[in-house]
């Protein structure tokens, strides 16, 4: 029995970072959605007792460090699952983007065993179960639009946003998440007004999405990694109608309405940065 899943990438429309907590995670206001670029993951029953994890891209793990084989793991010891599975992962997403590629595997990996293992369980239950594997999994197990809040993992759903293109543009570097945050100065920043945000979403308000984009992590990449700001100030030069940082970097995304003007920044961001994807706001949660 075999079971193919999409695992699709997000974005931050806010992303706001309150205090740090007791327990060493930051506590978060996060205001996600799920666009059309994703991961297939193809999950294939094993009689015998074992996770095999094969990859398309060979710098991705394929053990235990890898989210898909965390999530496989944990629910074979939370219900004695005794068959096994292989899963391949073709990795569409690019690799420490900030657009949760590993986390929606992960998601999706739960998805499909919940299905493959037939243990019967809900997305409310695969999104607590997500929590313990990392803080954007919940958010991935239910897809669409949410505001997340907590350290990323409690999920509040709202109304997807006006359909239009979403043009990413990542340079090639990675960005470590912990150094961002362990660089962050909370009482500098300027905070994001969630709510406004919330209600643009809501209000279906093209424009006041684009007016309300906010990251406070987007100050601490552009001092580490500098190249991540030329892109976006690339992305407004070439007319995208909303810019911001996605997550703690380093893909930078551009709202777009229209598809002419679409064109034209992804063939001009494609002068100086190779991985560029020109795809649509999905923003509709899983049932």
């Amino acid at each position: 029995m075999k079971i193919t899943i999409k695992a699709p990438a997000k974005i931050n429309l806010s992303l706001d970072v309150l205090h740090k907590r007791e327990d060493g995670f930051h506590e978060v206001e996060m205001i996600m959605t799920t666009v059309d670029l994703a991961d297939r993951i193809e999950l294939t029953l094993l009689e015998e007792d074992r996770i095999m994890i094969d990859v398309s891209e060979g710098f991705v793990p394929s053990d235990s460090r890898n989210l898909a084989y965390q999530a496989a793991q944990l629910l074979k010891d939370k219900f004695q699952v005794v068959k096994g599975v292989r899963i391949f992962i073709q990795k569409n997403i690019p690799v420490s983007a900030g657009l949760a590629g590993g986390s929606s595997d992960a998601a999706a990996t739960l998805r499909g065993l919940n299905q493959l293992w037939s243990l019967g369980l809900s997305l409310d239950e695969l999104a607590v179960l997500g929590a313990q594997i990392g803080s954007d999994v919940s958010f991935c197990v239910y897809g669409g639009t949410a505001l997340a809040t907590g350290r990323g993992e409690k999920i509040q759903h709202i109304s997807a946003p006006p359909p239009c293109w979403v043009i990413l543009a990542k340079p090639p570097i990675g960005v470590s998440t912990a150094e961002v945050y362990r660089n962050l100065k909370i009482t500098d920043l300027t905070h994001p007004n969630i709510e406004s945000m919330v209600a643009a979403i809501e209000g279906h308000d093209y424009e006041g999405i684009c007016h309300q984009l906010g990251n406070v992590l987007e100050s601490v990449t552009f001092n580490l990694y500098p190249e991540v700001q030329r892109i976006k100030e690339q992305m407004i030069r070439f007319g995208a109608d909303g810019v911001l940082m996605s997550g703690s970097g380093p893909t930078v995304f551009g709202l777009v309405k229209h598809e002419s003007r679409m064109s034209r920044i992804y063939n001009g961001l494609r002068g100086f940065c190779n991985d560029v994807h020109a795809v649509r706001i999905i923003g509709e949660r899983y049932y």
